[in-house]
């Protein structure tokens, strides 16, 4: 029996600049054709894209239909200035929010310090959405573990519980780079009696160096044939674009035959081979799509 076709899901980052925008606009442009589960716009810490956020997350709801989550996290803002966030996606017609602990200002290696009068931790940003309104909420899962677990799987678990218990209904994962790293996070959840959907965060990133600092961040361990096939590309964009769509598709696939039926591409504002994945996958475009140019 064939297996059916995957929900699939799209992150966005907001623009920092007219230029910026015009290549998001454009990058949504080609995939909202594939008709994606839902799509979502990050925010950063503190607010510093708020405004900007909100931008793009209204255009997407008025503009141009598509069913949109938008990211809010608890550092460098109060529990006012986080609710007033939440109150404007409410009135803008959002119903989804990707909630976040957030990393420190000063990046991930970094100390975490709570905002005094803020929302502490995930958990807590998750019960004061759900009080203020009914919004479906997703949280992050980490199946290499986060680097603040202190390498204690009963202390992520525990942490994953905490926000599903306070009304989370997905948890979306970091990136990975290989199948099995997932599909042992999903043991690990299922025998501590986690039992919400758990989507795959699939990377698009085609900068082998950029993908080797983010793991390195995120403790995220790198498979060595990747090393040994992206070596010697750093000038030659065209090949690491094929390369990586390759590399993805080929893992989805893994994930696809085992089960997986639902997908987070982080898409970072190209959409080359998120498109690309996507069709292997299965949607189909409900009109003709020409993709730009690849780009380094």
């Amino acid at each position: 029996m064939a297996m059916s076709t995957p929900t699939i899901s799209y992150e966005f980052f907001p623009p920092k600049s007219a230029k910026m925008e015009a290549t998001l606009w454009r990058c949504i442009e080609q995939l909202a054709p594939l008709s994606p589960e839902f799509v979502s716009v990050t925010y950063g810490a503190g607010g510093s894209t708020r405004k900007r956020t909100l931008k793009v997350v209204k255009d997407l709801v008025s503009r141009r239909g598509l069913k949109t989550a938008a990211h809010l996290t608890c550092v460098g803002a109060s529990r006012g200035d986080i609710d007033e966030v939440a109150d404007e996606y409410w009135n803008a017609g959002v119903r989804h929010i990707v909630a976040l602990r957030g990393d420190p200002p000063e990046g991930m290696d970094g100390r975490y310090t709570p905002t005094p009068d803020g929302y502490a931790y995930g958990s807590d940003l998750v019960a004061g959405l759900k009080g203020r309104h009914d919004f479906e909420i997703s949280v992050a899962a980490y199946p290499e573990l986060h680097p603040e677990s202190g390498g204690n799987w009963d202390t992520e678990m525990d942490n994953l519980k905490r926000k599903i218990d306070a009304g989370a209904t997905r948890a979306i994962t970091q990136f990975f780079l290989s199948s099995d790293v997932y599909f042992r996070f999903l043991d690990r959840a299922e025998k501590a009696g986690i039992n919400i959907q758990i989507t795959p965060g699939i990377m698009m990133q085609p900068n082998f160096g950029a993908v080797e600092r983010m793991a390195k961040m995120c403790g995220v361990s790198v498979p060595s044939r990747y090393r040994a096939m992206f070596d010697g590309l750093d000038d030659d964009a065209h090949t690491r674009q094929m390369l990586t769509a390759s590399l993805v598709a080929e893992m989805t696939a893994e994930l696809r035959g085992q089960g997986v039926n639902s997908f987070h591409l982080y898409t970072l504002n190209r959409p080359e081979i998120a498109f690309v994945v996507s069709r292997v996958l299965g949607l189909e475009a409900a009109k003709p799509v020409k993709l730009t140019a690849l780009a380094g």
